[in-house]
């Protein structure tokens, strides 16, 4: 007999929630072969046998809570030799999709009824991925909005309400966030940043960038480079508190907040201060393409001493970023807009953003808040310095 168990989940997660049996009791199983999904409040994972054998016995049902190294389900593996001499016909095989989806493109896939067998997937090996059933669920609904539709007066059915349990990750933003809120004394600073040079240099490279390196020039490497610079200079920014002790960190591991599927999720360039604009593009483009194919793996999401966060991809102007504990900074970018600004006793048109840092008050002052982001905003706006602040 083998166990199942909950693996190691990584740093600080200790608890899971079974989302999938992949099989089902008296179902044969190879080795390494997935048989359950996990949701974790950072990704969702498959676990799978260590031996070949039958699914005797599901311990912990779809739904469940369950933490590390609890038991899940026990193969027989005295069960493989006869299952393999004539009787594998006895034991129902998995149907084929299930392991050519990712998790998310499973789940995805089930909430909008659509068969994964019918969809071409486009990754490694063909696996459908959730962009994928985005791609096959779209066509359905836009016909279905197009449709005509028969008047229909007001029925009770027509205002019903539906109550969905959260999902772990949704849970764990929702704790996280007022965690922050009532253990740290938060606060917000803001200024603005003139882009005017930054977008010239994008406009002057980004061809022979993209040519050279296939990958485009974004701003965010600007960003995080002048914010690793701003760290060096304010170290209370790139520390954490434990206990009654400050622990400044002598390495600079930026996260970069990414919107997915369920939650938001902070994947972290590590060493961000030895990477290179294109190394930093690279990373944050990769990081942006797994979080939508759900394919984010918990090392990818595990530390950070400080994170970046982009509001202004979804259009917003101007918000307040929440602290990402045990971090005590976190940087919020904007919609980037053409605003009159006076320039040299005259009004001019400049792309401006604004900015937010957020922070800690228990161990930064607002004095070195408010320097931090008017040095990022120096950076930003005479981008020459990043070359020999690297």
């Amino acid at each position: 007999m083998s166990n199942i168990v909950v693996p190691q989940l990584g740093e600080s997660v200790v608890e899971a929630r079974v989302a999938r049996w992949l099989k089902k009791e008296g179902d044969r199983v190879e080795t390494g072969e997935p048989v359950v999904e996990l949701e974790t409040e950072k990704v969702d994972l498959e676990v799978g046998a260590d031996h070949a054998g039958v699914l005797t016995s599901i311990k912990r049902k779809e739904g469940e809570d369950v933490t590390v190294g609890e038991l899940l389900g026990i193969v027989d593996e005295s069960a493989a030799a006869a299952s393999g001499n004539g009787n594998r016909q006895q034991a129902p095989q998995a149907p084929s999709d299930e392991k050519r989806a990712t998790p998310t493109a499973k789940r995805v896939a089930r909430e909008h009824d659509v068969k994964l067998e019918s969809v071409e997937g486009s990754g490694a090996g063909g696996r459908v991925m959730k962009q994928d059933v985005h791609k096959a669920v779209a066509p359905q609904a836009l016909k279905a909005l197009l449709a005509p539709q028969a008047p229909q007066a007001p029925t009770a059915a027509s205002r019903s309400e539906e109550r969905v349990r959260m999902s772990k990750r949704r849970a764990t933003i929702a704790r996280r966030l007022v965690e922050a809120q009532r253990t740290a004394a938060m606060l917000t600073t803001f200024n603005e940043v003139d882009m005017t040079a930054v977008m010239e240099l994008r406009e002057r490279q980004k061809e022979d960038f993209r040519k050279k390196y296939g990958v485009g020039l974004g701003i965010a490497s600007f960003f995080v480079k002048a914010s690793v610079a701003a760290l060096r200079a304010f170290p209370q920014l790139n520390a954490e508190i434990q206990g009654d002790e400050i622990v400044y960190k002598h390495y600079y591991d930026i996260g970069m907040a990414v919107g997915a599927e369920g939650g938001l999720v902070v994947p972290v360039l590590r060493d961000a201060d030895r990477m290179s604009f294109l190394q930093i593009e690279q990373g944050i483009r990769d990081y942006a393409k797994r979080a939508a194919d759900g394919t984010l793996t918990l090392e990818d999401l595990e530390g950070g001493t400080f994170t970046i966060t982009n509001g202004g991809v979804f259009g917003s102007l101007l918000s307040t970023p929440i602290l990402n504990p045990p971090q005590v900074g976190i940087l919020g970018l904007h919609k980037i807009q053409d605003r009159a600004m006076p320039s040299n006793g005259q009004v001019v048109i400049r792309p401006m953003m604004y900015v937010a840092l957020s922070y800690d008050h228990r161990i930064v002052d607002g004095r070195e808040a408010v320097q931090f982001l008017v040095m990022v905003k120096a950076f930003v706006e005479d981008p020459g310095r990043l070359l020999l602040e690297s």
